[in-house]
């Protein structure tokens, strides 16, 4: 292989091609919430046990997460396009099938599908970013679309998820994923050019797969049963143990064979496991902040699911500017890791606003500039990151990055629900047993005392969480402003020790 120019000329229809990812993008992250809304009517019409309603997440949760790295390796063998048109197609039957569940074991298995396909789809939809879009301007403009929808596609899923469980129904939650599927499989087959000779057509790492999808399932499964079974349960335990076995066997497997599933050059480099690291604990507080603020909006204040969801608006407002207006602006000026440190602090100080939560707090003075801080934070250092996390990869690896960026943000999501739930409840318990050991008398009021008391304790932890990832992303990431035509398939080159700003060499490997 040869360093020489990259004399390619960018696909004309790359910006066509953005708007369809963009839609499946929105389409995968938007469902991992919108569910959470129509949960309780699903419950009822199908007559899930409280034991076993966890499953409608957990099952999506398990098989997305569990074979994020085969489906970015897949993607990398078949071609991106193939790879994330049959994803889409899959998802929008698993769709189907899930809104026309007659029981529980239909649409737990339509969640699995729906995991299943979405992780093909997810690391395709980035790594087509990461190999159509080379220069640094436009990577910049396309990679802050793309962090705005990643960041506020969960904010935007409980609106929809609001309103269509109570305008129409439950099922609409499953069938609306539909039409963004058909819309954007359709748009990706007419307008999406590949770029030449970026496969990876190395023979696939079968032991590799295995023991990386079950030790992201027992890593996933053991943090979701935390939350019901608490931490000392014996399978919970068992699950985390199982865990770190599968991931070490899994490493020491990727060392070794001759074409790995995960090739350990991806994610031994300085810069993208410093991303994938500090995205990943973003991800955790940022998760279990949804969960808090949707039950004291709906239980504690009294909202609607659709005004729920568009309490979230300032969130969603906050990611998009902060993305495209500022990450995406800055980004080529200065160091990402100058981006992804404040805006890391940025959230950690809109989460701090709220630990004041009390019962009658106030949505405009507290909870709408918290938000903001929030979304505007996030927003900015998304962008960067998941540029970063695929720039200077070799295109055959692009897949595979891409699919750590979304393991990241799975396995994150898994944690920050479960960690921060337990801590949460824990803290209201203990709550209420001293408050009921002194006379309270108003049960309902001490319940809601002691629920909000919870939250506010585990948000205190999700902002220390937000404060260490702005930490990693400092430290550990030391990579320059990209150059001005800066491409996929080079080596980011690093800052010097004293915080000179190098710029992204630009070597380009020949097929």
């Amino acid at each position: 292989m040869s360093k020489t120019a990259d004399i390619r000329l960018p696909d004309p229809s790359r910006w066509k091609a953005l708007a369809f990812i963009a839609l499946a993008q929105l389409m995968v992250v938007l469902d991992a919430t919108i569910v959470n809304i129509a949960l309780p009517h699903a419950q009822t019409a199908l007559g899930i046990s409280d034991a076993n309603k966890q499953w409608v997440i957990t099952a999506y949760a398990l098989a997305f997460g569990g074979l994020l790295l085969f489906g970015g390796r897949i993607a990398d063998l078949w071609g991106r396009k193939r790879t994330f048109v049959v994803g889409l197609i899959g998802f929008a039957l698993a769709s189907a099938l899930g809104g026309a569940a007659q029981n529980q074991g239909m649409l737990f298995g339509s969640r699995a599908l729906q995991g299943v396909f979405g992780a093909l789809l997810a690391p395709a939809a980035l790594s087509l970013l990461a190999v159509m879009f080379t220069d640094a301007k436009e990577r910049a403009k396309a990679f802050g679309i793309y962090g705005a929808i990643a960041g506020g596609g969960g904010a935007v899923g409980l609106i929809l998820g609001g309103f269509l469980t109570q305008a129409l129904n439950w099922r609409w939650t499953f069938f609306v994923n539909i039409p963004f599927a058909v819309v954007a499989a359709a748009g990706a087959y007419f307008v999406i050019r590949e770029p030449a000779g970026s496969r990876n057509r190395s023979s696939l790492d079968i032991p590799g797969v295995v023991l990386s999808a079950l030790g992201l399932v027992s890593l996933v499964y053991g943090f979701t049963r935390a939350e019901s079974a608490g931490w000392s349960d014996a399978l919970t335990i068992g699950m985390f143990v199982a865990s770190g076995v599968l991931l070490l066997a899994f490493v020491l497997t990727e060392a070794r064979v001759k074409s790995p599933l995960l090739p350990l050059r991806v994610v031994l480099d300085r810069n993208r496991g410093g991303v994938y690291l500090s995205l990943g604990l973003a991800i955790i507080a940022m998760f279990g902040l949804f969960l808090f603020l949707t039950y004291y909006l709906q239980v504690v204040k009294g909202y609607s699911p659709i005004r729920t969801g568009f309490a979230f608006l300032p969130m969603i407002a906050g990611m998009i500017t902060g993305s495209t207006q500022i990450g995406a602006r800055l980004m080529i000026r200065v160091p990402a890791r100058k981006l992804m440190g404040p805006g890391f602090l940025t959230a950690a100080v809109g989460m701090l606003l709220l630990t004041q939560l009390e019962i009658g707090s106030s949505y405009t003075t507290l909870i709408l500039p918290a938000q903001l801080l929030l979304g505007l934070g996030m927003g900015t250092a998304f962008m960067p990151a998941m540029s970063l996390a695929t720039h200077g990869v070799e295109p055959r690896d692009s897949g595979v990055a891409s699919a750590m960026v979304n393991t990241s943000q799975q396995v994150g999501g898994a944690i920050g629900t479960a960690l921060l739930n337990t801590i949460a409840a824990s803290a209201a318990t203990a709550y209420a047993t001293s408050h009921a050991a002194l006379g309270a008398t108003d049960p309902e009021l001490l319940k809601l005392q002691s629920m909000v008391h919870g939250f506010t304790g585990a948000i205190w932890w999700a902002v220390g969480i937000l404060v260490v990832a702005s930490a990693i992303a400092v430290t550990f990431i030391n990579a320059g402003r990209p150059s001005a035509n800066a491409a996929t398939g080079t080596s980011a080159g690093s800052g010097d020790a004293d915080g000179v700003e190098d710029e992204f060499k630009v070597p380009v490997v020949a097929h």
